[in-house]
């Protein structure tokens, strides 16, 4: 066991389905993200969340098998047979509720990585992938990695298959930054999901494999302009762009600056948009805010390039 008597991380913010990759697809951003302190209690029996910060009027439960942090950490103790070492959790949460921007999934992360430091590391980053995705099933009923393996390793990640979490690091083009915007909306991503069809024409299926498939050869080839001609997505965005006020004026304010591409980022409402600069991206991202304050909405921009650390040990 580790000598450290207490460990804290940062797990980065992450913007999943990125345009053409619905589920499957996923990178990490630099800010925001969320804080998670894990030490050791020897009073306790076992797991305890004993604060959380910076929820404002949300409440989230303190509860081990109610929260997500809470749960993917007492399934990790609970593998390795340390279910009953006394260990308290901090969530210190950074970043806002229900933005598209992989809340849940950096709680859950930032949780597995301080648990397994603080017991001397005895898994590797991927083996924990697992665990992260247990809480975000408590965060939507899904069991889906796009968010939380970006954040938990850092990159651009392919899940091949979520069920068996057979998950893939993409290269990274050099100078890639991206503009994310967090508008003052919030949709959860249980309801982001109930206003998809279950089914998709054969055509636009074929586009949507055409684009996914040139994206990825773009990040291979360091082709930018393959890339943003293959960021379009056919499947998703037609029908949820619709629950984010705006949207059209503020994709076409980001394409009009500039930007590769532009899109929902995970459930929404908050939009990304990939940039060949990180100068660029700040143009873009001004206009997206000019855009959405155009609707009466008032909106945050983060400005980065794509995280490739992930959670890391503060």
């Amino acid at each position: 066991m580790s000598n450290h008597k207490e460990v804290r991380v940062f797990a980065p913010a992450t913007v999943a389905n990125v345009a053409v990759g619905y589920d499957i697809l996923g990178f990490a951003i630099n800010r925001p993200g969320d804080e998670i302190v894990a030490r050791f209690n020897p009073e306790l029996d076992g797991l305890k969340i004993t604060a959380i910060t910076g929820t404002g009027n949300k409440v989230l439960p303190f509860d081990v098998e109610k929260n997500t942090a809470g749960v993917s950490a007492q399934r990790l103790l609970e593998h390795l047979g340390k279910a009953d070492v006394g260990i308290e959790l901090e969530v210190h949460k950074r970043m806002p509720f229900g933005s598209g921007l992989g809340s849940s999934a950096a709680s859950s992360a930032g949780a597995v990585v301080a648990v397994n430091e603080l017991l001397g590391a005895p898994l590797s980053r991927e083996s924990l992938l697992y665990f992260t995705v247990l809480g975000e099933v408590v965060a939507d009923g899904s069991f889906h990695a796009d968010n939380v393996a970006p954040s938990l390793v850092g990159g651009i990640t392919l899940i091949r298959s979520n069920e068996s979490l057979d998950i893939h690091h993409l290269p990274v083009p050099e100078n890639l930054h991206v503009a994310v915007i967090h508008p003052d909306l919030e949709i959860l991503t249980k309801d982001a999901r109930a206003v998809l069809s279950d089914t998709v024409p054969l055509g636009t299926a074929v586009h949507q494999m055409g684009s996914l498939a040139s994206f990825i050869v773009a990040l291979y080839t360091n082709d930018l302009p393959l890339l943003g001609r293959s960021l379009h997505d056919h499947i998703i965005e037609p029908q949820r762009k619709q629950l984010i006020k705006g949207f059209d004026d503020v994709k076409a304010a980001a394409m009009s600056r500039g930007a590769l591409g532009c899109s929902i980022s995970g459930a929404g409402p908050s939009m990304f948009a990939i940039c060949d600069s990180g100068y660029l991206a700040q143009a873009v991202g001004q206009g997206m805010i000019e855009a959405f304050a155009a609707h009466g909405i008032n909106s945050q921009l983060y400005v980065s390039p794509i995280n490739q650390e992930g959670v890391v040990v503060l």
